[in-house]
């Protein structure tokens, strides 16, 4: 029998925001000992594992290479079973689905070999690239050492905006450092490097971005630079040599270069770029100090100086990192549970805390979308960035409103403050202060509607409403461009005019990434807008918004018993085939037809009755003899790696059938995520899947977006206890063996639902929740 453990917990607690928040008790533990950052690495993940604070906007961690220096054969410039690496970056974003996806920017190269020739014109990594085994590999929260195959080992922490590392040389070879500055995942524009021997420094930036920019279906759309990253790296040991390279041209001595790559791939690219090197002693432990800033050098300089004082070391800085995520992940306290559920579980957290990052200086200073510098706005206390809102709206979001609420109204505040820098324009993907426009619908409006829902207050919530209310109401003309589509459409609201008189995305003239998946996607989002008016108090705006939430049957054909693109003259698109992808975006009409989670009943009562719906969704999660199809089931299944249809396990509960939630979600969280680099499904999306798993572990889900509500589930483990950065302070636990529900007490009392109204975020309190191996009777 599980045993009810009581969990207290306490600490003084400082975000990374700056901003400090108290939690009562004591006995504070290490939770971040039981992260495993390679988890995610290997397969579809795309995680990283180097160094990174909370948010942080300095990400210390490998590029590899697969003998092509244009493109590393990693969405994030590290795939775990690639073993050669061409050096340690300084910006990653984490889970980002696109190959190469963004950052990476700066790889540094200790290299224990003569610089004879230009890096650049080693084209196929032959040369100035290392080999390395993971037996040499050593990954935790804020720090990462890596012993190289020619012998130099690396020990890095990292802080906000900085980066601390002791990079020892082996005896008898040369010590070199190369700064490959214009060697961006995605290559760049421009870069430049200045080596500077008196005063044991090397500073630099490179003009990069491009974000997606290799798609085919987006073509050569986002091929532009929206960011310049600058750096400053400063050193303990003098400089025994100094050189540069531009293309294949080297040049030993020198102290300054220039020049970008582009953002070609293979051949068109191969052989472009600058950057310059710096020798040490043979045998020489170094220690480095590095800043970075996006909006200036000075910025840099500043950074490093506020966050690494006199005397700061490897150690220092790392313990100080891993304090700051203990501080996160000790928001929630687990109880019982075997050592890799914990594992999976706190890693998880630490995956979903990773994101938003920092973009804001020390002294306030960012980079605006206008590509000029800004200060936050009265209240403000960081600037945030790195938002995949196709993604993290349908549950990476609800978990930072949940355990970071302060963080998330920055956030909130930092997306409006670029959409008055873009014309009133609201991005769906924001990277650094880039539109990349990347999937479809609009994700912003369900973001900051579910935000405010869920009690963020610290941001400018009627000028955002007013904003996504006009995005959403009047058309635009770059919403009648095809410029980067599909998957990078151009228009945040595409040909809305005709939306708007349609009440659908007519597929064959909507501008947009499908007709079906537009329509679904604007659904959720003006229902999500809709319940942020009538909490404002805009009734005519909340009676509009709310009608429009219903557009979704207007892509459900009745005849075919699917969600389908239609044509402008109302005509279904054809051939119809469910498993195919035509009209919607990265999955299925199968997978889509369930992407109605405003208005499941509706959805139930369109599908012939709960019952019937009950009989297709058991039909998409097992093959005919009733096994299940978690993995690999093929485009009439359930898909876990990817989120139009993540929420669909949680369908039972408003079907009548919340013990099939319990199952389905328990035998996800027990078989799909896992120990191991290969432990996430697919894409991490900035922290969405893990975030998914989290919520189910705990066994509570986020119901709709624009809304506090919760679907029930059945934990995982004997006792949580969850301290949101609010105050509210909510305990879960589960008695008895087994995973499905018998009875739930809120508050002591019994509960005769399937979900919690928004009183319980708001409040807190106590689920305990009475478990058994056997399905209620």
């Amino acid at each position: 029998m599980r045993r009810r453990l009581a969990v207290v917990f306490a600490a003084v607690l400082v975000a990374s925001s700056g901003v400090p928040t108290t939690l009562s008790s004591a006995d504070p533990l290490d939770s971040a000992g039981l992260v495993d950052p390679l988890i995610g690495s290997a397969g579809d993940g795309n995680t990283y594992p180097g160094a990174t604070a909370p948010f942080g906007m300095l990400a210390w961690s490998p590029t590899s290479t697969a003998g092509d220096q244009t493109s590393t054969g990693a969405a994030n410039g590290y795939q775990y079973d690639t073993t050669r690496l061409r050096g340690f970056s300084l910006t990653h974003v984490n889970g980002a689905g696109c190959n190469p996806g963004a950052a990476g920017d700066v790889p540094i190269l200790p290299f224990a070999g003569d610089v004879t020739s230009s890096p650049t014109a080693d084209t196929k990594d032959a040369v100035y690239a290392s080999d390395f085994a993971h037996a040499d590999e050593q990954a935790t929260p804020g720090r990462y050492r890596l012993g190289l195959a020619d012998g130099v080992r690396t020990d890095v922490a990292a802080s906000d905006r900085t980066a601390i590392g002791s990079l020892a040389f082996p005896a008898g070879k040369p010590a070199n450092l190369l700064f490959r500055t214009s060697n961006s995942l995605n290559g760049s524009e421009d870069a430049e490097t200045h080596l500077d021997p008196a005063h044991r420094r090397v500073t630099g930036s490179v003009l990069t971005g491009a974000f997606c920019g290799r798609r085919a279906n987006g073509g050569e759309n986002n091929r532009k630079s929206y960011y310049r990253l600058y750096f400053t790296a400063e050193f303990d040991q003098p400089f025994a040599a100094t050189g540069t390279w531009r293309d294949n041209t080297l040049q030993p001595g020198g102290l300054d270069q220039t020049g970008g790559e582009g953002y070609a791939t293979g051949a068109d690219r191969a052989g472009r770029g600058s950057g310059g090197w710096v020798g040490f002693a043979p045998g020489s432990r170094v220690t480095m100090r590095i800043g970075i800033s996006y909006v200036s050098l000075a910025g840099a300089e500043a950074n490093l100086r506020s966050e690494q004082p006199s005397g700061s070391t490897v150690d220092s800085v790392a313990a100080a990192t891993r304090r700051k995520w203990n501080t996160e992940l000790d928001r929630v306290r687990i109880g019982g549970g075997s050592a890799d559920q914990r594992t999976v579980f706190y890693t998880a957290l630490y995956h979903s805390l990773q994101q938003p990052n920092l973009v804001s200086d020390v002294d306030g200073q960012y980079l605006g979308m206008d590509r000029q510098p800004h200060r936050l706005e009265p209240g403000q206390d960081a600037q945030y960035s790195n938002f995949s809102g196709w993604d993290q709206y349908r549950a990476q979001v609800q978990l930072l409103a949940l355990l970071e609420p302060r963080v998330a109204g920055n956030f909130a505040q930092s997306l409006f403050n670029y959409a008055k820098q873009n014309d009133g324009v609201w991005d769906r993907w924001v990277h650094v202060n880039g539109a990349t426009h990347v999937m479809t619908g609009d994700p912003t409006a369900a973001t900051l509607a579910t935000f405010y829902a869920m009690g963020v207050r610290n941001f400018d919530y009627r000028g955002a409403f007013d904003s996504l209310y006009a995005q959403a109401t009047v058309p635009r003309p770059e919403g009648l461009q095809d410029g980067g589509c599909p998957g990078q459409c151009v228009g945040q609201r595409p040909n809305l005019a005709q939306y708007l008189e349609s009440h659908y995305a007519p597929n064959d003239v909507c501008h947009c990434w499908g007709g079906a998946a537009e329509t679904l996607e604007d659904s959720i989002a003006d229902y999500s807008l809709g319940q942020w008016a009538a909490q404002l108090g805009r009734t005519k705006e909340a009676a509009e918004l709310s009608a429009r939430g219903g557009y979704w049957r207007n892509v459900f054909n009745p005849e075919t018993g699917y969600m389908q693109a239609r044509n402008v003259d109302g005509s279904w698109v054809t051939p119809f085939d469910p498993a195919s992808d035509h009209g919607f975006a990265q999955g299925s009409a199968a997978a889509y037809t369930w992407l109605v989670p405003q208005d499941v009943s509706g959805l139930a009562e369109a599908l012939g009755g709960k019952e019937a719906a009950a009989k297709r969704l058991d039909e998409f999660f097992h093959d005919a003899e009733g096994n299940w199809q978690l993995r690999d089931g093929g485009p009439l299944k359930y898909d876990p790696t990817n989120e139009p249809d993540i929420h669909a396990p949680w369908l039972y509960n408003e079907l009548g059938r919340p013990w099939q939630t319990q199952e389905t979600v328990r035998e996800i969280v027990d078989t799909v995520y896992t120990t191991g680099p290969s432990g996430l499904p697919g894409n991490d999306d900035l922290g969405t899947m893990s975030a998914w798993y989290v919520f189910s572990a705990l066994g509570i889900y986020p119901r709709t977006p624009g809304s506090a509500e919760l679907l029930l589930s059945s934990p995982l483990f004997p006792s949580a206890t969850v301290h949101s950065g609010g105050g509210a302070v909510y305990t879960i636990t589960g008695n008895g063996d087994g995973k499905y529900v018998q009875t739930v007490r809120r508050d002591g009392k019994p509960l005769h639902d399937w979900k919690l109204d928004a009183s319980f975020l708001d409040h807190g309190g106590s689920l305990d929740f009475a478990l058994s191996p056997q399905p209620p009777t």
